[in-house]
Parts: C-alpha cells; structure tokens; sequence
C-alpha cells in the first residue's frame, strides 16, 4: 500500500518522539485534524548558520501544507531553495495545576512536520491552495468573495510541504503528582482553555442591507 494512503506515519529518527514517547501520535488523522483546527504554524529552517522561526498563516489540502507570501519574503525565498524545514502548529487546552511546582504541566495538541519545501507551479493547484489557506481561516469565505485576480496571483509564492515525516504529541488529564503530595492542602486540577470569538465588528463601509454571514455569526475553532 502507499504511504499516502496509510492510517499511520511510519516514525523516522527525527519525528520519533523521544521525550515522554507515549504521549506521540503518528496516526495521520489525528495529524490532520490538529493542523485543520490550528491557525498559526512557526516555520523553522537556518540560513547561513542563522536559525529563524517565523509564524506565519496555512492550509491543507489532503497530505500537503502550503504557506504563501510575497516572493520577496525572506523565508519563501530561502525555503524555495530546498533547504530543511520544521514546522509546528500548537492547540493549548488546559493549565495543569499541581500540588507541587515541579509537576504543573499544560494539556495541548501538537504537530511536527519536517521536510523541504516545493514551489507550486501548476495553476490549478496553487489556485486550490490559496482557496485552502482562505478556508481555513474562514469556512465556506471562498465562495462568498472576489477571487485572485492575474495581478495577485502573479505577486504570490506559494510553498507545499509533504506531510509524510511528521508526528503528533499530546497531553491529556489531571496533574500527575508525587504520591506523597497528594496529602498536601493544596487545590490541583485542570483550567480549560479554549479560543473564543467576540461580537463582529462590520467594515465601516459594508453596506447595512448586507448581513453578518452564517458561518460568521457561529464561528467556533
């Protein structure tokens, strides 16, 4: 079978999870569904000895990550050149508060993806990666807005990343405190944490006969 069809990720000796190695998770969908809820990844890659991690914006179509930008971007054009890429996309769940201050912890979902960086030629898919990155911030946005015009798709780079060498991590669950603590007098437990939306703030020039959208209006991450 193919590896683009496998449930899971074969581990390599960089995405093996070394540290706390049951908390790893190498099946693609858990993969997929922590990058689809993300919203920000930081990008970490090295020029001339120079280590950079930059945030930047994403999407997924299937097994490919693309980022865009302006071709001017520092990190577009080092990545274009094949060097070494790490990306991680982080979800914060929870603060683990324990009895002692060594073992307060946090719960999150991560993801480490590594590789090199393709540029996207082809005009069919680079259409469908900016459709993707426009989507994932925003559900269903693509259909209601005006699409890149000659000009702006001429004056955008966009970069895919395979994702077949990444792995997942996650923590779950109380604080995990030396038996001996348990006796302490001391509140311990776990504060969820989870990204809320305020009310829409309308464009001071969007007409009043126009709506908030649905997808808008009841949003949730």
């Amino acid at each position: 079978m193919n590896e683009i069809h496998q449930e899971q990720l074969t581990p390599t000796q960089r995405s093996q999870i070394k540290r706390v190695p049951q908390r790893g998770n190498y099946e693609r969908q858990v993969i997929y569904d922590i990058l689809d809820e993300g919203l920000i990844c930081h990008v970490g890659f090295a020029v001339d000895n120079q280590p950079f991690v930059i945030p930047t914006a994403y999407g997924r179509v299937e097994d490919k990550l693309y980022i865009h930008g302006s071709p001017a971007s520092r990190m577009l054009k080092s990545l274009q050149t094949g060097i070494e890429v790490c990306l991680t996309v982080t979800l914060l769940d929870g603060l683990v508060l324990a009895r002692s201050a060594f073992h307060h912890s946090m719960n999150y979902r991560s993801v480490v993806v590594f590789g090199t960086a393709t540029i996207v030629k082809d005009a069919e898919e680079k259409l469908a990666a900016l459709k993707a990155f426009t989507n994932h911030v925003m559900p269903k946005r693509w259909d209601n807005v005006r699409t890149p015009n000659r000009q702006e798709m001429q004056g955008t780079l966009v970069l895919s990343l395979s994702l077949t060498e990444a792995s997942a991590k996650v923590r779950t669950g109380p604080p995990l405190d030396d038996e001996a603590d348990y006796a302490l007098p001391v509140w311990a437990g776990v504060l969820p944490l989870k990204l809320v939306t305020g009310e829409a703030i309308a464009d001071s020039r969007v007409p009043s006969t126009i709506n908030i959208p649905v997808e808008v209006e009841n949003y949730t991450r």
